[in-house]
């Protein structure tokens, strides 16, 4: 079952100075905490790849073959976007995690594909502004301590006619699984820093990203989101 969303929004001021690197809630995960979390799973993340790419995958590839020119992976994981990003295009990768970036730079190779991989903060990109055509980012707003501070860093250094795609889980539209999410919420937030409940689309419009298209799937549990990189600086 997939249900369509798409929404359009006004053009507005380009970027934000906001910036973060740790949550002001003390109950959250700091960027250090996500980090020996994915370190601790690197090895897991990578074995159960191929259930992600099942899972996942068809989603993926629709989001993801739209990216062009240079494109940037913000939380690369173990570089499962990879194999869906055009072979025309110049890949970028970061994450916080070097176990992972580990397994990224295997994943090139497998793909016999060039690429860059580094190991950076995504709430503090070390890139200038308007350095990539297309920024790509997937299942990862949910563990940022501070997920708006990472997509205004998006939207920076993405050029004004580029475009950020991203591709998120959160709360089910369904009853029952959404009272499951919020029974697990907490124990899963404290194991992986994944806030499963998360609602995307707020946390993309908190940040002052313009959507262009936003479609749902498997019952409201996966969020398609196509994003204009000038930022509303009212929508805040």
């Amino acid at each position: 079952m997939t249900n369509h969303d798409t929404i359009k929004t006004p053009d507005s001021p380009r970027h934000s100075k906001d910036r973060g690197t740790e949550s002001s809630n003390d109950t959250q995960m700091t960027v250090r905490d996500i980090q020996n979390a994915y370190a601790r799973y690197a090895t897991w993340i990578d074995r159960l790849g191929w259930l992600n790419r099942l899972l996942t995958g068809r989603f993926r590839r629709r989001q993801f073959s739209q990216a062009t020119g240079r494109v940037l992976d913000v939380a690369c994981g173990a570089g499962t976007n990879f194999q869906y990003v055009p072979e025309s295009t110049e890949i970028v990768g970061i994450d916080i995690s070097e176990p992972l970036l580990e397994r990224v730079r295997s994943e090139l190779e497998t793909l016999e594909r060039d690429g860059t991989v580094t190991q950076m903060d995504a709430q503090d990109l070390e890139f200038e502004d308007d350095s990539f055509d297309t920024v790509i980012s997937s299942f990862s707003t949910c563990t940022f301590p501070d997920p708006v501070a990472a997509l205004r860093e998006m939207a920076r250094v993405c050029r004004p006619d580029g475009q950020i795609l991203l591709l998120e889980h959160g709360r089910s539209d369904n009853t029952l699984i959404a009272r499951y999410q919020e029974w697990r919420a907490d124990a899963h937030y404290e194991k992986s820093g994944c806030r499963v409940t998360q609602e995307p689309l707020s946390v993309v419009r908190r940040a002052g990203l313009s959507v262009d298209e936003a479609e749902t799937a498997q019952l409201g549990r996966i969020t398609r989101i196509a994003c204009d990189p000038v930022l509303d600086e009212n929508n805040e």
